[in-house]
């Protein structure tokens, strides 16, 4: 018996916490009889991270898991995957004791398939200038892997907290002659930054009149992405 514990940011939007509950019922059921399966926060909740990997081992524990897996749901390489994320489950493992040892799988955006995901919303019509908008990291070559993705997308990169913008990105595109351009929506879950991604593009459309923009949904809790996850536990 294997035990599966989803990490995501925490949102005080109550829709990213659904989604990650659609996504345990997703894995669950293809775990079957074999695995036990929950989500935890790293922020915005009412206990510490590694208190919830404490809880969750215990039970799995309890259940005959001998073997834990944290699956960190984050698109990036940034702070909370490569640092945050391993100190909780440090102190986690300090708390339980009896040399308890919480293997932490790769990152569900270092997926090599999550790209087949995005590239379902797009058009491939070479005519189309296409924008990978994604919250972006501070952290040196945290954004490499966005860059590489959106190579693979035909598109460029944007960023909401760090630069490029997205208005800067339609600017370059209407001024080399694009007159429709795609706004992939890099994002796990529907939240106050993508309500203000639509907001913007509203916005752009006034700016830019004679361009056609077309936005794309956030990846949202789908049985594809659970197979992605699912292949990162190796289930």
């Amino acid at each position: 018996m294997k035990a599966y514990l989803l990490v995501s940011h925490g949102s005080r939007d109550p829709r990213p916490g659904v989604a990650m509950e659609q996504l345990v019922n997703l894995l669950t059921q293809r775990v079957s009889n074999h695995g036990v399966v929950g989500a935890a926060a790293l922020e915005l909740q009412p206990q510490p991270l590694h208190e919830k990997i404490r809880i969750f081992t215990e039970k799995a524990r309890h259940l005959g898991c001998d073997q834990i897996q944290l699956v960190p749901i984050f698109l990036l390489p940034g702070v909370h995957v490569m640092e945050d994320i391993p100190a909780e489950v440090a102190k986690a493992e300090s708390l339980l004791g009896e040399k308890q040892v919480i293997k932490i799988t790769p990152y569900l955006g270092s997926h090599p398939r999550l790209s087949e995901l995005l590239q379902t919303q797009v058009s491939s019509h070479p005519s189309v200038g296409k924008i990978l908008l994604t919250h972006g990291s501070r952290r040196p070559q945290g954004n490499l892997p966005v860059e590489t993705m959106a190579a693979k997308l035909g598109a460029i990169a944007a960023y909401w907290s760090v630069s490029p913008s997205l208005e800067s990105q339609v600017t370059q595109l209407v001024a080399s002659g694009c007159q429709e351009v795609a706004i992939i929506t890099y994002f796990l879950f529907p939240g106050g930054i993508t309500d203000a991604i639509a907001s913007q593009q509203e916005a752009l459309k006034l700016q830019f009149p004679e361009v056609r923009f077309h936005l794309t949904a956030p990846l949202g809790a789908s049985p594809e992405l659970a197979d992605l996850i699912g292949d990162l536990t190796h289930t």
